[in-house]
This record gives structure tokens, sequence and C-alpha cells, in this order.
């Protein structure tokens, strides 16, 4: 610890200027605090110092400063707020006093032990952020024996000041890193989550889709046959969320791999989009595609793109009304392809067309909605997209419908074959 000795009054208020400017300065917050700590026995000729601040956990008070040679033992330190000096400034939020205190009860003994002193006088100023206490700074043992004096009360409550600043932005970060690692945790389970899942369940699926469609197959009897549909048709749908939960997984923990090659994207959507022919007639949905005559070819993962597309399809499909419409197209544009999927549905809240592409939200609660699925689709469709370095948003109006474009780097391969490019319902 170092002093201003018998300096004058002036020299203190000077050097406590200095210090604070020079607080003003430090932009890590950490270091600031032990500054703090250090002046505040410098200007005040103390012994010690600590800088305090409320607990929630415990509802005690912690040291977030104090001596720099006893901060581990410190760490381990907690003062209770009632029966204590610095409590009493915590509670009242006014500055306190002890000037005789070697026998008085209001004393935290468990410091002097740890740190092999005796208390003789306190000065304890509270910590406070726009109204709110949120500690104390406090410093021990005048030098010589002597009182704590006004100066002292003056020099001790703006460092104090300075020291409220900075241990609220030392609590926000605390807050906000703990907040971040819970986050963190709360995603590594769920990645965990899918993964399990969905290989377990892949196993156990496969055999109920095989030997339904051989028990199918060798069944003669309509209303059996009705019966094994019905498992196949569901077995199905679990399949789609088995692969959408893989297809996640892969993405998110950075095992997808984009297998290039050359993508006919005319090709590629006529092909998905037909496979979607028999739930759009059942529906009596106007389906219709519009392409380019000359095909547009793509650098990329035919599969991974086809997935993409695919949900697009789907989900369009899942939230149309029966004798509704939908149009899919695709246009070339300098450098890029726009792929478009419209439909005349239900439409999607203002409130959740931003968030409709994150991993398991539901525009509708789960108590609620009338269509199936996990919320997975559409974030799988973003995953693909994005792999391929383009973009993905949606536009709607609720009770009008749904557009959603795909935009991909089309790269300079072009080709003068025609594709069909148009089915209808």
């Amino acid at each position: 610890m170092t002093t201003l000795g018998q300096n004058s009054r002036a020299q203190r208020f000077e050097r406590l200027i200095e210090v604070c400017r020079n607080l003003g300065k430090s932009e890590d917050v950490t270091p600031l605090l032990q500054t703090i700590v250090n002046a505040s026995c410098e200007l005040t000729y103390s012994q010690f110092c600590y800088l305090l601040v409320y607990e929630q956990e415990t509802d005690l008070l912690k040291i977030a400063a104090g001596p720099s040679d006893f901060k581990e033992i410190l760490k381990q330190i907690r003062i209770p707020i009632e029966k204590s000096i610095a409590g009493w400034a915590y509670t009242k939020s006014k500055p306190a006093t002890l000037q005789n205190a070697q026998n008085d009860p209001k004393v935290f003994r468990d410091i002097e032990r740890a740190l092999g002193y005796t208390t003789q006088s306190i000065l304890a100023v509270p910590l406070i952020f726009k109204g709110q206490t949120i500690g104390v700074l406090e410093v021990i043992n005048k030098q010589n024996n002597n009182q704590y004096t006004e100066d002292d009360l003056i020099i001790l409550d703006t460092l104090a000041s300075q020291a409220a600043v900075a241990t609220i932005s030392t609590l926000l970060f605390e807050e906000s890193k703990q907040a971040y690692d819970e986050v963190q945790e709360l995603d590594r389970m769920k990645t965990d989550f899918i993964a399990i899942a969905s290989h377990e369940l892949r196993t156990p699926l496969g055999l109920i889709l095989g030997h339904a469609t051989f028990l199918r197959e060798l069944i003669k009897d309509e209303p059996d046959k009705t019966q094994l549909d019905i498992i196949i048709r569901n077995s199905l749908r679990l399949k789609k969320i088995i692969d959408d939960l893989s297809n996640v997984n892969s993405f998110t923990t950075g095992a997808a791999r984009l297998h290039g090659k050359k993508v006919f994207l005319n090709q590629l959507i006529s092909k998905t989009a037909k496979t979607f022919q028999d739930v759009a007639e059942k529906k009596k949905i106007s389906f219709v595609i519009n392409l380019p005559n000359s095909d547009i070819i793509l650098g990329g993962d035919e599969e991974k793109l086809g997935i993409a597309i695919n949900n697009l399809i789907s989900n369009a499909i899942n939230f149309t009304n029966e004798k509704g419409h939908i149009w899919i197209s695709a246009e070339k544009l300098p450098g890029y392809v726009q792929l478009s999927v419209i439909d005349d549905g239900i439409g999607i809240p203002a409130k959740d067309l931003t968030k409709i592409f994150e991993r398991f939200y539901q525009v509708q609660s789960h108590l609620t909605r009338r269509h199936g699925g996990m919320g997975l689709g559409l974030s799988v469709a973003k995953a693909m997209v994005e792999m391929h370095k383009g973009q993905i948003w949606a536009e709607s109006v609720e009770g009008k419908g749904s557009k959603f474009y795909i935009l991909l780097p089309i790269g300079n391969s072009t080709t003068s074959f025609e594709v069909e490019s148009v089915f209808k319902q």
C-alpha cells in the first residue's frame, strides 16, 4: 500500500481528481475495481479496503475487490448483511463509521482471521447506481490509530460513485456471460437430443415400414390393406420428421457436406413438385409450375437443394386450403436464379414472419395448431440454401397467402434444351 504521508488537503484532492480522471480512461473493468480499492487505501491512509457487492443467491455481500495478495482467500468469504457495518451501510444506503472497533459486535471477524489483523476503525459508504444500492466500499484501520474524517468520507464517497458504475458493468457482463453459457448448454442438450432421437428412431421405423410394405403385398383383403396403408402413411410422416431431425443435426454439428456437381434446376423442381401431385389432387389444389425454356444449371448438391424445394412445397400444401392455388417458378437474374413458391393459403401473422426459419418454431401453439410437423421444415430449407451461399426469405399477409423465395448463385453454366414445365391438377 502506498500513501500520501502528511501531504496537504489540497494535494489529497488533487490526487483524487487525477485518480478519477484515469479511471475514466480504463476499458477493463476488473483492474479498474482494483485501482479503486488501491486508491481508497492511499487517499484515506487505510490499511485495507474492500469493495463488496450484493450476491442474490446467498443474500450476502461478497468481495469483488480487495487486497490483491489475498485474492483467492477473499473469493471464499461472504459478509452477512445483518450484524456488520458493511451490511448496515448497504441496508440503510448511508455511510457508516466505527472508530473504536476492537470489541464491537458489528465487526465481521472472519476477514480478520483470514488476513491476520485486528480491526481498529471502519468507514463504509454505499455503492449507489440510479437510486439502487448495489454494494459497499469499505476501508479498514486508518493509519496511526487516527479517526476517519469528513475529508475521508468525501474521498471514499467520490470513489464509491466511480465504483458503482464499474460494478454495474461487471455484474451486467457476468449476467450476460451466464445467460450466454446457459443458452449454449441448452443448445448443446437440444443438439444431443436431436442426434440421439434421429439415430435411435430410424432403425425401428425402418423395420415397421419394411414389414408393413411386405405384408401389404401379401394380403389380398382390402380392409386389411386399408389398415396397412394407414400404418405406412403415418410411418412415412414419422420418417420425414426423423429425416428433418437428422438434417438439422448434421448442419448444426458441421457434419453436413456438399457433394457438388451440376444441378439441372428445371428438372429438379419438376421432379420434386410431381411427388406432391397426389396430395394436391386430394385437396383440389391448383398446382402450377412455370420455368424458363432454357434449363438452369447450378453447381451444387442436388439432394440438398431438393430437400429445400421439397420443404417449401410441402409447407405451401399444408397451409393452403382446399381448392387453393400454388405457383412455383424460377427466373434467371444477373449471376443468380430466384426460385419462388407462392400460395393463397392461410398466410403468416406479421409477428411470426421473422421467426419461421428458426428450429422448432410453430406459428400455432401445440394445443391449437391444425397442421402436423415439428417446425423443422423451413429451418432445414434455410440450412440447405445457406450451405450453397444462397438466401431464403418469406413475405406473407395473414389470410391471403405466402411467398417464399430462394436466391442462389448461378455461375456461368448454360444449356439450350427444354423441359416440361407445367402441370395442373
